[in-house]
């Protein structure tokens, strides 16, 4: 993988995990998603 598709891959990662984190546990059981989900989450949208 070239080193500018890693950054761009590590930033939405990094991106993802944030916005996820910032929902409160209703918001994130609406989506589907476990607190202890959110880093396989992040990992599945890059």
């Amino acid at each position: 993988m070239n080193p500018i598709r890693s950054f761009r891959n590590w930033r939405l990662y990094n991106e993802t995990v944030r916005e996820l984190n910032r929902l409160n546990t209703r918001q994130l059981d609406d989506l589907g998603i476990n607190r202890a989900d959110i880093e396989k989450v992040a990992r599945a949208s890059i």
